[in-house]
């Protein structure tokens, strides 16, 4: 048997540990959602989260250790461990000051914030606004551990280190988990057999529980810097060469971040205006279950590939950077599009049996995540792409197409809210569609950019046909197979699967040897 190669090993490893991790998101939102349903309270927590995730994405968990992995791989290639570690702790001392001084600022100005018009929740009332300013508040807590938290998850994979950064998501998910089923509840809850004490904090355990993993998620990846012989260095200088690089790359990314926030931010503020409790909760699990497939198929393989392109683009090796682009793409196109048919086709009853919401619950959920199924295969790509121009230095391609890709999902969203208001929550999901023209677009710079451009158009093809006859079937099985409605759903889902399988199984295959 042929030997996976690391990229592959790599991206299985990274796949199966971010597999276990949307398990246990999914298992902690049920639990949430059985306890909140459909409420304000729900939505209250889901718009609360929308600010400190933007500076934690900014500061660290996407800017930060974004532009810190080329830097960081070059470092260790050139100059050695010790030297990357001193480069390390600047970056990560000016993170951690940052983010301090921001949360301070966000706290302070959160009442405006919160209820200025074009803030993140001017469509509530007032009462329902004073909530979600003491949410948001308390959850600054979270963001500003995860400011130190998310650059070493870059550093260990600079290090070609992927297992505990991959954990700790899920020791997050942990620390959630422990708030819903013991911080929130007014009496004691029992769930799986077991019944858990009660803290009776009401949606205020469910911040309390963010923290808990937060802590979580930094405390797994100890072992770590442990391991490579971290030392700290309590240094604070704009003058280090490196610190110099990794800031021009930063500071693009810092606004594409921003960009990528201003969608969120913008989808929660057109939400807010639909006069529909719910929306806003529909918005965040559609966006949840269509993340599962993006993030096993997507993020997986492109986290595992940024380090190894890197070097790639530092010795000036664009052969290799372009092969391996081109089967990460390939392999991209050919499962995420018959995927997205086969769970859209199957997707109902088991929202209805996860969720445990009423029928109109349902429905609004499971078409909300339909329409986030359609932008299945333009997150996976644009994950890989956008990786692939920070290898190469290139920081202001994904800038300006980010906000390409904002002021479509700006207009498609006043578009559903003004003349398609009965679409809700999937008309929002289905404008976000303006990802995959960004990929698109950042497609054909890149290749502009290489000697010889990246193909992918018999992936296309080959993921186009194996959707429609695996989608198709699944759901007529689904349909008219007698028996239950999950059972047959997941009859025809495997089904659809085994249709689709023949058709791409030259990228499946692609797949081990990326």
């Amino acid at each position: 048997m042929k030997k996976l190669s690391f990229l592959t090993r790599t991206s299985f490893l990274i796949g199966g540990l971010f597999a276990l991790d949307k398990g246990l998101a999914f298992l902690r939102s049920i639990i949430i959602a059985r306890q909140f349903d459909l409420s304000f309270e729900l939505d209250a927590f889901n718009v609360a989260n929308n600010l400190p995730d933007l500076l934690f994405a900014l500061i660290s968990g996407g800017a930060m250790s974004m532009a810190l992995i080329p830097v960081l791989s070059e470092y260790l290639a050139t100059r050695g461990r010790p030297e990357a570690w001193k480069l390390f702790s600047r970056i990560a001392n000016l993170a951690f000051l940052i983010t301090a001084v921001s949360s301070v600022f966000i706290a302070i100005f959160a009442e405006q914030i919160v209820r200025a018009e074009i803030g993140i929740a001017p469509g509530f009332g007032a009462e329902q606004q004073e909530t979600i300013i003491s949410l948001m508040r308390l959850n600054l807590i979270a963001t500003t551990i995860f400011s130190v938290s998310g650059l070493v998850m870059g550093a260990l994979q600079a290090n070609q280190h992927f297992l505990l950064p991959a954990m700790a998501p899920m020791l997050y998910n942990i620390g959630q988990i422990f708030g819903a089923l013991v911080f929130s509840p007014s009496e004691p809850y029992t769930f799986l057999g077991i019944t858990f004490p009660a803290f009776g904090l009401g949606v205020y355990g469910l911040v309390y529980g963010v923290i808990l993993g937060a802590i979580l998620h930094l405390g797994i990846q100890i072992p770590g810097l442990i391991k490579y012989k971290f030392r700290w260095t309590p240094s604070l200088t704009l003058k280090d060469e490196g610190v110099i690089k990794a800031l021009k790359i930063m500071g693009p990314r810092i606004i594409t971040m921003l960009g990528i926030q201003f969608v969120f931010l913008a989808r929660d503020n057109l939400a807010s205006r639909l006069d529909e409790i719910g929306a806003v909760t529909a918005l965040t699990y559609g966006w949840m279950i269509m993340q599962v497939p993006a993030t096993l198929l997507g993020t997986a393989i492109a986290t595992a590939i940024l380090p190894t392109i890197s070097e790639y683009a530092a010795t000036d090796n664009w052969t290799k950077f372009r092969e391996t682009i081109e089967k990460a793409i390939r392999v991209m196109i050919a499962l995420t599009l018959p995927a997205a048919a086969i769970l859209s086709a199957g997707l109902l009853p088991l929202v209805r049996l996860v969720f445990g919401f009423d029928v109109d619950g349902t429905n609004l959920l499971t078409w909300t995540a339909r329409a986030f199924l359609l932008t299945l295969a333009g997150y996976a790509i644009q994950e890989t792409l956008s990786r692939a121009f920070y290898a190469r230095k290139e920081a202001l391609i994904p800038l300006w197409t980010i906000f390409l890709r904002f002021g479509l999902y700006l207009l498609a969203g006043i578009v559903v809210l003004n003349y398609f208001p009965e679409w809700s929550a999937a008309g929002l999901a289905l404008a976000e569609l303006a990802v995959t023209v960004e990929a698109a677009v950042m497609l054909m710079i890149m290749n502009a950019r290489l000697p010889t451009g990246v193909r992918a158009l018999p992936s296309l093809l080959g993921g186009l046909t194996a959707a429609l006859l695996g989608g198709v079937s699944a759901y007529a099985i689904a349909l008219y197979l007698p028996g239950g409605a999950v059972i047959t759903a997941i009859i025809g889902m495997l089904v659809g699967v085994g249709i689709a399988l023949p058709i791409i199984w030259k990228e499946v295959r692609l797949l081990f040897n990326l």
